[in-house]
């Protein structure tokens, strides 16, 4: 029994050598191995064998893109004033192999290496400039960075100023400035409301003007037109009354015409006739000497009819 629990145990014991030999490496992940403490290799994704005792794993290196806030550094202006400016830098490790044996702490290197960076592009721009120049301290603090931690393994994708903190004696000049602003902004806005309220009152009121007078127009057409008919009628009315009286003169002339009248007929018309000119207002009549003779021949028949009526009246 003695041996064969011996021989289970060293059994067991290779089989643990071996498969620690046996290693995974995962997706977006590197591992630098050195054998007897000399750098041997970098492992890429996939599975891989090591010699037990004498190789190493030295380093996991992640290869995905990492993210690093660093805490609020103290800078000075060209102007002289101090403020406190917090970045964040996105890098990624692009050679396992110098990152592992380029710098002992990468991280704090990039610290450093990003504050001093940033305190000599600062130190070029006054206040003003550093607070509406991001993009470009940004653009420059990445080609600053990306070139230093070259020999590191290390590539500076991006750099951004997270906050820019000024003395609280800008920042409260800064904050009654931006309420100046808002004020005169809200009165400019305000002005311009009041003008266009009173641009349209006015363009109601020409409006307004406008139709009035229109109406009015109308009106005065509308009047004169009803006038101008009215007179048209009056005068058609007239014309008629006077066509239809000379219509009836010379039917009355056909009339007699018609009749074929003798003498004594044309002579009571000419008696009728003259009796209407008489009863006329002028003051002076001529009578035709043919007519004088037929007239006092009327004058006598009308006496003589006067007569003869009066007796009859006296007889009743």
């Amino acid at each position: 029994m003695g041996p064969f629990i011996a021989i289970i145990i060293l059994v067991i014991i290779i089989v643990i050598i071996v498969v620690s030999c046996i290693k995974i490496v995962p997706q977006a992940n590197a591992y630098v191995v050195e054998r007897l403490g000399a750098y041997q290799g970098t492992w890429d994704v996939g599975i891989h064998f090591k010699l037990p005792f004498i190789d190493r794993i030295a380093k996991r290196v992640l290869l995905k893109e990492q993210v690093v806030d660093f805490a609020p550094q103290p800078v000075i202006t060209k102007d002289n004033v101090t403020m406190r400016i917090d970045t964040v830098v996105f890098f990624q490790i692009t050679d396992p192999k110098l990152f592992a044996y380029g710098v002992e702490n990468p991280i704090m290197a990039i610290e450093n290496l990003t504050a001093t960076t940033l305190r000599n592009i600062i130190g070029d721009l006054e206040l003003d400039e550093t607070l509406t120049s991001r993009e470009t301290i940004n653009t420059k603090m990445r080609a600053s960075l990306d070139i230093a931690t070259d020999p590191w393994g290390i590539k500076v994708n991006r750099v951004e100023l997270k906050n820019i903190i000024p003395p609280t004696a800008i920042q409260d000049a800064m904050e009654k400035q931006m309420k100046a602003e808002r004020e005169r902004r809200e009165a400019i806005l305000r002005a311009e409301g009041e003008k266009k309220s009173t641009i349209l009152v006015a363009e109601g009121k020409k409006e307004s003007a406008i139709l009035d007078a229109e109406a009015e127009k109308q009106a005065a057409i509308l009047c004169a037109e009803a006038k101008k008919e009215a007179t048209v009628k009056e005068a058609e009315g007239q014309a008629e009354a006077i066509l239809k009286i000379q219509q009836a003169n010379a039917d009355g002339l056909r009339f007699l015409k018609e009749s074929a009248p003798d003498a004594a007929v044309l002579q009571l018309k000419s008696l009728e006739a003259f009796a209407k000119a008489a009863d006329g207002k002028a003051t002076k009549i001529i009578i035709p000497s043919e007519i004088q003779g037929i007239a006092g021949l009327a004058k006598s028949i009308v006496e003589v009819a006067a007569d003869v009526k009066g007796e009859e009246i006296v007889e009743k």
